[in-house]
């Protein structure tokens, strides 16, 4: 008699989703099957053995994909142990499990990194979520053949895929970014015991390339911030953003759609990077509160006008709001007549690049732009600006 029961192993980490696991025993020898699965405690029904439909709407579909592939699992390991009754073969609860592991889907590459995108959007890492979606619309089209066995991945097919990607004009920093990706996704499976290691990314190029400044230098802010856009309100709208986004040290984004009124206390403003959790703190100058009082609503928790609906699908919100701002700055980068493509990302590069001209310490602007190590720092400010180079480069050939 073999039997299989579905077990909710809660997290040693406070405030974390367990893992949900199944347990096989076969003649008293029992094995566990860790899947990728993960709930809260208060999303588990113990008694029944399955989650509980959620009120939370980012959590939603996240309980009904796990809920629909618990079914499917319990049916193939159902249809496993009845055919090895059916044999009338000797069996273990290790046979069992391996022929789980051997005819899942989660060892083809296609659908493994599908379980490892679900994964990040449950641990709400959506902007991670979005790039390995990206990396794996990319292989997908590379690869039209239908899905790859994970241990069908070698060297030979990274290096056809990265040839793939330069024949169509992929630039070599994107061909990096998505095998980076593959690699990290690949390593993950290794870890899991999916496949063995045969290193399919060591003869393909997974480092960076410099590229042009993506840097604004102190008058063209000025310029921009002297735009007359009264009778433009969406353009001058996106304007203050920007400037708000530079004036808070190149705060990203994401990080300014999500600020509450409260974060101000006694003239500091006070957030927490969603990237890296890490907490920063702003003092609050003339032209931030200049900006802040413009469009302050009374009606909204948030600072800025960002967020027009709390508690309402807030991330599509906040994407909506982003392509939009960085639309109007596209037409605002031509109205001043600047050479790069202007976005709110571009604040970030100019306050680090404008920071390094006026001498500041690397460590200092590091610390700004809340990085975790100064190594990160480094490579912003590596080819931000080649004017120098090219001054000192004047200076040699001028003695010819």
């Amino acid at each position: 008699m073999t039997t299989v029961k579905v077990k909710f192993r809660p997290s040693t980490v406070k405030d974390r989703p367990g893992t949900i696991v199944y347990v096989v025993t076969h003649r008293r020898l029992v094995r566990q099957i860790t899947t990728g699965y993960k709930v809260f405690p208060h999303e588990w029904d113990e008694e029944h053995s399955k989650p509980i439909p959620s009120d939370n709407n980012s959590r939603m579909d996240i309980i009904n994909q796990t809920t629909q592939r618990l079914h499917l699992d319990m049916a193939r390991l159902d249809e496993i142990i009845k055919r090895f009754e059916s044999q009338c073969r000797s069996y273990s609860s290790d046979n069992v499990v391996m022929e789980f592991r051997r005819t899942g889907e989660e060892n083809t590459f296609f659908n493994f990194m599908e379980n490892v995108i679900a994964r990040l959007r449950q641990l709400n890492q959506i902007g991670t979520a979005r790039n390995y979606r990206a990396a794996l619309g990319s292989f997908k089209r590379f690869w039209d053949n239908g899905d790859i066995p994970i241990e069908a991945i070698d060297h030979v097919m990274m290096e056809d895929y990265q040839a793939y990607l330069t024949s169509t004009g992929v630039v070599p920093n994107s061909t990096s970014f998505y095998t980076r990706i593959l690699r990290a996704v690949y390593n993950r499976a290794v870890e899991q015991g999916l496949t063995t290691d045969r290193r399919p990314f060591r003869t393909v190029f997974t480092g960076t390339e410099k590229t042009l400044k993506r840097a604004v230098s102190v008058s063209d802010i000025r310029r921009i911030r002297d735009l007359n856009l009264s009778h433009r309100p969406n353009l001058e709208s996106a304007r203050d953003l920007f400037l708000f986004l530079f004036l808070c040290r190149g705060m990203s984004f994401i990080d300014a759609a999500f600020l509450k009124k409260t974060d101000i206390q006694n003239g500091v403003l006070t957030y927490r990077r969603h990237k890296t959790g890490q907490l920063l703190h702003i003092k609050v100058i003339k032209q931030m509160e200049e900006i802040i009082d413009r469009y302050s609503n009374k009606e909204s928790p948030y600072l800025l006008p960002v967020i027009t609906h709390p508690g309402k699908d807030e991330r599509r919100q906040y994407e909506t709001a982003l392509r939009r701002v960085n639309k109007s700055l596209k037409v605002i980068a031509e109205m001043v007549k600047l050479p790069v493509t202007l976005t709110t990302y571009v604040t970030r590069h100019a306050w680090a690049t404008i920071a390094k001209s006026k001498n500041i310490p690397v460590n200092i602007i590091s610390d700004a732009l809340g990085h975790n190590s100064v190594t990160t720092t480094q490579i912003y400010l590596a080819s931000i600006d080649s004017s120098i180079i090219d001054y000192a480069n004047e200076q040699v050939v001028n003695g010819l």
